[in-house]
């Protein structure tokens, strides 16, 4: 055989390997995540084990070895692989896989607030042990040249610290503030990877959660003027650890894992994930696989709950080792306001950075400034795309009926202004493209009117400006329990600011992301439970960096029972914010606190139907073990949760749940607790024992809540009750919460 025979040969090998890798549109291979518990013995190659049972799985060395995409093997055992089915069944065979899933992609939840909480710039702190604590951010990167980020008066990185810093295109490094970034693309789901291969935020996402977080105090911040004031995190004194995960095709599984495999492994002390999906079988969901493991280290994680709200039933991130984060408003709305020639005013929650440039602009609406050649195929009264003639628009003020992104047209129109009305209740305030405000229906018939019976209308759309509201409330957007994995546990677990936040932002894209959009700003103002997320996060750090031997649970319960009952409510509030919204200074000591150890979460997951080898892995070593070894979780949840929650099966279901607990004092010297109970009439609870004394400090008492009652009354849903521990100087509060499905 010639050298061009041995090259067609080779050619045709690696074009068949190819072809076997990633398959064609018939037979095609795709990335799934293969877990597989706790970490081998140090004895083990996780590597050579994962190449062993894919070669097992394909039969071919070659392929085998082409099909792994990404082992991990720092903090939990797995891999990566591009799988066809019967593959993936061959290895949910093996003893020693616990799961098998398909990659996903997941999605991003996307100042005063601080303020708000009770945390202004004198708060107590211990700035030491707040400097050691570090903050590992999920996202889509950072900005380092932001104010937030100045590592000005910093000391080196803690010591227990073992991360790096990659460098890249826009990100040339580091500092004392920001001591470790890493960026993950294992799927190659963004189109500009190539030119993007760097912990650089071009979303801008990651740089307002990490500045939420742990930027520093910067003065004068302000979105163009707008929520002017000091910006900084909660704990300004800690680290941060970046492991951008998020792309612009989203967020998979793959990379999350990889970012919590190198996060653990690298020392942080809290994690905070303003992402999810819709919610999955535990240890079949990225986010919950990787807290676990975090948790066994005795890091806690933050995610947010998701933004699908109002809706019931569609809460993320609901395992019970995760604090799973509400989105709460604060005091203060942004309101952008009108005025007609006719002297009439309104006014709208949106963000317009614009100063009008005149005193008054021509005004017209949708309808009036109709496209009347050609085939059109949306409503002109709504201002739908291509249905309005520039010639009728450009230099005008334009009012459409609805709410749906007019701002862009009337932009492409070189329109001077957009004014929508809907009835739809809105409390989000989004930034706009052009100056433009929302008005309710019956100010939007009047504005209507105005430019029916007027021979020049005029209109001016003004700055907009920041007022007070009173709160706090539920933000409509925060997705809302109750969850459907495990339908016994309460979530979201709490609530925390994530209306209109102000923040840092990249320089690396435009204030609404548009392209052509040219306002750039170190800082920008979000709404989101991405929001809410490192808000919680925060406050857990400062909790930790008072209190560093309490465990997760331990500070997740302070945060829970010390939070703030919403102010103003809807009917679904009970399901949506938990214990509350967060109240970080009181959770420094929150009297008692409701712990959960590993073995109170693998009790938990014995009760959940998980079985003994499961559990082996989960725990690893050479032991083996049965959940006959642990004490089963008893009652409704089986968990040693800081609220209680029992779903009802069927319409007719009487109300029979019984919750027990341990608390833990987390005070000094001798305290006597007394249980008070404030529920609807529908309910019957009794708290067994009613009081609990303690005389030191880690002292256990245990107690059980029985709650009782007939059928849900017609057209109920919930009934809320409290519960209440109370020896005069602590308030450990949980609520009790019952709910019905409506059943068709």
């Amino acid at each position: 055989m010639d050298m061009s025979q041995n090259l067609l040969a080779l050619c045709f090998s690696l074009c068949l390997a190819a072809s076997l890798v990633h398959g064609n549109s018939s037979n095609e291979r795709k990335p799934y995540i293969v877990y597989m518990g706790d970490l081998p013995g140090a004895e083990i190659s996780v590597a050579d084990e994962h190449h062993n049972l894919l070669l097992t799985a394909i039969g071919d060395e070659s392929i085998a070895r082409e099909s792994k995409i990404y082992s991990y093997g720092k903090s939990f055992n797995a891999f990566a692989a591009r799988l066809l089915p019967h593959e993936v069944e061959r290895l949910l065979e093996k003893e020693n896989v616990m799961s098998v899933f398909a990659n996903t992609r997941n999605k991003l939840h996307t100042t005063r607030s601080w303020d708000f909480l009770g945390m202004t710039e004198t708060v107590n702190r211990r700035l030491k042990l707040e400097s050691s604590i570090i903050v590992g951010m999920m996202d889509t990167g950072i900005y380092m040249n932001c104010p937030s980020f100045n590592d000005e008066g910093y000391g080196p990185a803690p010591l227990k610290w073992k991360g790096k810093c990659v460098t890249g295109a826009n990100f040339t490094g580091c500092n004392n503030k920001v001591i470790g970034a890493k960026y993950y693309n294992l799927d190659n789901i963004d189109p500009g990877f190539q030119e993007n291969q760097s912990p650089a935020d071009d979303d801008g996402h990651g740089t307002h959660t990490s500045s939420t977080v742990a930027g520093v105090a910067v003065k004068g911040a302000s979105l163009y003027g707008i929520a002017n004031g000091t910006a900084r995190g909660g704990v300004p004194a800690a680290r941060i650890a970046i492991y951008k995960v998020c792309w612009g095709g989203g967020c998979t599984d793959m990379d999350l894992l990889a970012g919590f495999d190198d996060a653990i492994a690298d020392g942080v002390d809290i994690i905070s994930v303003s992402i999810g999906g819709n919610p999955r079988k535990y240890f079949e969901d990225p986010i919950a696989i990787g807290s676990f493991h975090a948790m066994k280290k005795g890091i806690l994680t933050s995610c947010s709950a998701g933004n699908q709200g109002p809706s019931p039933s569609t809460v993320q991130n609901v395992a019970p080792w995760i604090m799973t984060v509400a989105a709460s408003t604060i005091d203060r709305q942004f309101r952008t306001a009108l005025k007609l020639g006719n002297g009439m005013e309104a006014s709208g929650l949106t963000i317009s950075t614009f100063s009008p440039k005149k005193e008054m602009y021509p005004l017209t609406s949708g309808a009036h400034a109709a496209n009347l050649s050609g085939n059109n195929y949306g409503n002109a009264s709504a201002c739908d795309y291509g249905t309005l003639s520039m010639d009728n628009v450009k230099g005008r003020i334009v009012y459409c009926l609805g709410d749906s992104g007019q701002d862009y047209t009337i932009r492409e129109l070189k329109g001077a202004g957009v004014i929508s009305s809907t009835g739809a209740q809105s409390d989000t305030a989004l930034t706009t493209l052009i100056p433009a405000t929302i008005v309710n229906l019956n100010e939007g018939h009047k504005i209507d009117h105005y430019i029916n019976t007027t021979k020049n209308p005029q209109a001016v759309i003004y700055k907009t400006r920041t007022v007070k509201a009173s709160a706090p409330a539920l933000a409509s957007f925060s997705s809302r329990g109750p969850q459907s994995i495990t339908l016994n546990i309460l979530k979201p677990d709490l609530a925390a600011p994530g209306l209109d936040i102000l923040a840092a932002y990249t320089r690396l894209a435009t204030i609404t992301g548009e392209p052509n959009d040219k306002r750039i700003s170190a800082f920008n103002i979000i709404s989101g439970t991405s929001m809410a997320c490192p808000h919680a996060a925060a406050a857990a750090a400062y909790v930790k960096s008072f209190h560093p031997d309490w465990s997760p649970a331990a500070i997740k319960s302070a945060l829970m029972t010390t939070a703030t009952p919403l102010k103003i409510k809807d009917d679904l509030s009970d399901l949506g914010s938990g214990s509350g919204q967060i109240n970080p200074r009181k959770a420094l000591y929150p009297g008692l606190v409701y712990d959960n150890s590993m073995s109170s979460y693998i009790s938990f997951l014995c009760k959940e139907g998980y079985n003994s080898t499961t559990i082996g892995l989960l725990i690893g070593g050479k032991k083996k073990y049965n959940c006959s070894d642990y004490k089963p979780g008893q009652g409704t949840d089986g968990i040693n949760y800081p609220s209680m929650h029992a779903q009802l099966k069927t319409i007719n279901s009487r109300i029979s749940a019984v919750f027990y607990r341990t608390v833990t004092q987390v005070g000094y010297g001798k305290s006597v607790y007394k249980a008070t109970v404030t529920s609807p009439k529908y309910l019957s609870i009794k708290v067994v024992p009613d009081t609990l004394t303690f005389t030191v400090l880690h002292q256990k008492q245990n107690f059980k809540v029985v709650v009782k009652g007939g059928p849900m009354p017609n057209g109920t849903q919930i009934l809320s009750a409290l519960l209440e521990w109370n020896d005069s100087k602590h308030s450990v509060r949980s609520p009790i919460i019952v709910f019905q499905p409506f059943y068709y």
